[in-house]
């Protein structure tokens, strides 16, 4: 059964988790830029772990073996024929090489990668060094396996003979062969305890010779009438040979026996491609793990008993070629006849390699997850909880403390919900309502209207006026007022139409300047509501209102006798009078360097923010400029300064004329003309004072 558990897919068997690191869909060829935007929302494609960077050939992967020291990964592949090493502790590919013939068989010679042989179709056998290739040779007969004997540095080659070929690397040359009873020698194996070399026939014998002795010590027929397809020792106490047939049975012998203890069928009549020992923490004695062409079966030698199984899912046939494991780990590489190599995880053989860091992490937090997740219980975090008023129980056993928040039962929190916000229900009818509404209006046809050139912002108001006419028609139910609101939107939608105001928004010479003085004193209000002008004008900054006798005893009044004239106003429905007639503002310069500055269209507010020094030392220019006779600045030891100032003495001014709690002014106020200031025509009717 196959799920998938948060990062990675799980393949559940006997009740053992088998996590797929490598997703195959997306590992066989380089994945399109303009195809990567789609795949973003492919669950398997996210979630993806790659253990090692390009992990693949371009067809299919013959062979894959770990170099005894465990620091590199050495595969084969096909079309065309090559070898590839990765380096585990970078976790990418260190190099290729390629070769003339398809790969049957290789073994790594030294600890790493440095010295490697290969047996090839062509009957060649290629040795290669760390440099490239080193030396060719050729064997007699087609070759089917080849192993290595490092007591004696002999390379054994088996072939469609029943000799068993010598080439000895120290001296560089054939040795006499090891003659077999066997038509041709299919397999063979070598035990590290004892050095006895086991060969598996095509007959369905096994026979095991002694290198020393260079002669036969026993034969068995293991498969009558089948081939030996598969041979392996049991390296830990080397007394177990596990045999492997044409038919999908694996056989274990005891070698001081010629019985078998157990008989595993793979029930498939596929040939057993590959047979492997591993030993694994949870158990004294190390399990079987089998291959055939289809499947991986991990089982107990003693009872037979499977302990999980293992189907790849991949892209093509999916046919298993080989497999390898990495010692004390339950990490498992598959080769396919498929451009990707899988690689699983099986926590019950052992953790994970030391050199993939985050991958136990990675599968404690999907199991601890998994087995978090409760129908009777809601995780919450804090701030939820305190939203909930459940905050007091912290400390109780109905709040548990999980992660970044708290776990509380289900039950508990359903009330506690219903009593934080009772109209919940209402809210989210209400919500989807809207949502329902904005959808239509989405939907609807709307008419891009495109502004003039000439008037733009005058356009867009009339444009706008009309669509808010438009929005008053469908809230008012009234006849009339849909009959009047509809003539106005009819007559502001003529008017960009209309032939005699064309000139108006196409000439440029009909074009407004907004930044002209007429048109910024008849438009005062324009530059108040604009926000982007959020900066204070120049009248606010360089002239203080004034506030007249009758206005502040009106303030002091408040709603006290009014005049006659007043009352014949209209009265709101708040008690108030309405005064129609709007009395002009009056302002009252700062001092004349505000005012020289005003006149010149100047702020003051950069000048003002600089540090006292340096404004003294503009303020004594701009008075030498005004008429005053400007500063006087001492230095003194130690980097001590004094300045004298000398101001121009007025009379009337605005300080002499205000008293120290407020009084009334008593200097005498300047007018327009000795601001230089244009006096407007009187408009209306006078103030009465």
């Amino acid at each position: 059964m196959a799920t998938q558990c948060g990062g990675l897919k799980v393949l559940s068997h006997n009740g053992v988790k088998v996590y797929c690191i490598t997703g195959h869909r997306y590992g066989a060829t380089p994945i399109p830029t303009n195809k990567l935007k789609s795949l973003k929302k492919d669950e398997e494609f996210r979630r993806r772990l790659d253990v090692i960077h390009d992990l693949k050939f371009e067809t299919a992967t013959s062979r894959i073996k770990v170099t005894p020291d465990g620091e590199y990964v050495v595969a084969s592949g096909i079309h065309p024929p090559q070898m590839k090493v990765y380096e585990l502790k970078d976790m990418a590919q260190k190099f290729e090489r390629h070769l003339t013939s398809e790969i049957i068989n290789f073994q790594v010679l030294s600890e790493d990668y440095s010295k490697m042989a290969f047996l090839c179709a062509d009957r060649s056998v290629c040795l290669h060094a760390k440099y490239g290739s080193h030396y060719n040779l050729r064997i007699p007969r087609m070759g089917r396996d080849i192993t290595y004997d490092c007591w004696s540095c002999d390379l054994l080659c088996s072939a469609s003979s029943p000799e068993v070929y010598r080439i000895n690397l120290e001296q560089g040359r054939f040795l006499s062969s090891l003659n077999t009873e066997a038509p041709a020698i299919n397999k063979v194996t070598r035990s590290s305890v004892h050095g006895l070399l086991a060969c598996g026939g095509e007959d369905g014998s096994v026979e095991c010779f002694d290198l020393r002795a260079k002669s036969s010590v026993g034969k068995i027929d293991a498969c009558p009438s089948e081939e030996v397809t598969a041979l392996r020792f049991n390296d830990d106490s080397g007394f177990y040979l596990a045999v492997g047939s044409s038919t999908g049975k694996v056989l274990t012998y005891d070698l001081r026996s010629s019985y078998p203890i157990r008989v595993k069928d793979h029930k498939n009549d596929s040939p057993i491609v590959n047979i492997n020992w591993h030993q694994t923490l949870n158990s004294v004695k190390p399990k079987l793990i089998t291959a055939d062409c289809h499947i991986v079966n991990i089982w107990d030698p003693d009872t037979g008993d499977n302990l999980t199984a293992i189907q790849p899912s991949g892209g093509g046939s999916g046919k298993i070629n080989d497999f390898c494991t990495f010692p004390q780990s339950g990490l498992m590489l598959f080769a396919l006849d498929h451009s990707q190599i899988p690689s699983y995880f099986v926590p019950a053989l052992g953790p994970a390699p030391k050199w993939i860091k985050d991958l136990d992490r990675i599968v404690d937090e999907e199991e601890n997850a998994e087995t978090m997740i409760f129908e009777d219980v809601k995780f919450v975090t804090e701030e939820e909880l305190e939203k909930l008023n459940l905050a007091s129980l912290k400390s109780s056993n109905m709040v548990t403390p999980y992660l970044h928040g708290y776990i509380v039962k289900l039950h508990l929190y359903r009330k506690a919900r219903a009593l934080a916000n009772p109209f919940e229900y209402e809210e989210y009818v209400e919500k989807k309502k809207e949502d329902k509404l904005e959808a239509e209006r989405a939907a609807r046809i709307t008419i891009k209207r495109k502004l003039p050139k000439v008037n733009r912002s005058y356009a867009a108001s009339i444009l706008q006026n009309s669509e808010a006419d438009e929005g008053d028609i469908n809230k008012d139910d009234d006849d009339a007022a849909k009959k009047s609101s509809n003539r106005k939107k009819i007559v502001r939608n003529e008017l960009l139409k209309d032939d005699r105001f064309a000139a108006l928004f196409e000439d440029k010479d009909f074009e407004v300047d907004e930044k002209s003085e007429e048109y910024m004193s008849r438009h005062a209000h324009a530059l108040r509501g604009d926000k982007k002008k959020a900066v204070p004008s120049l009248i606010e900054e360089h002239f203080d209102p004034v506030l007249e006798d009758d206005e502040s005893e009106g303030q002091d009044d408040g709603r006290g006798d009014r005049s006659d004239s007043d009352s014949s106003a209209p009265e709101t429905p708040n008690g108030d009078l309405c005064n129609r007639a709007k009395n002009p503002r009056l302002y009252e310069v700062k001092d004349e360097r505000h005012a020289e500055a005003f006149l010149n269209r100047v702020s003051l507010a950069e000048e003002d923010s600089l540090p006292l020094g340096e404004r003294a030392l503009r303020g004594g220019r701009r008075q030498t400029e005004f008429g005053g006779r400007g500063t006087e600045v001492k230095h003194g030891p130690g980097g001590s300064r004094e300045i004298t100032f000398f101001s121009k003495k007025r009379g009337g001014s605005r300080a002499e004329g205000r008293g120290d709690h407020g009084m009334e002014r008593e200097g005498k106020r300047r007018s327009v003309h000795s601001l230089r200031l244009k006096q407007l025509p009187a408009r209306g009717r006078g103030r009465r004072r």
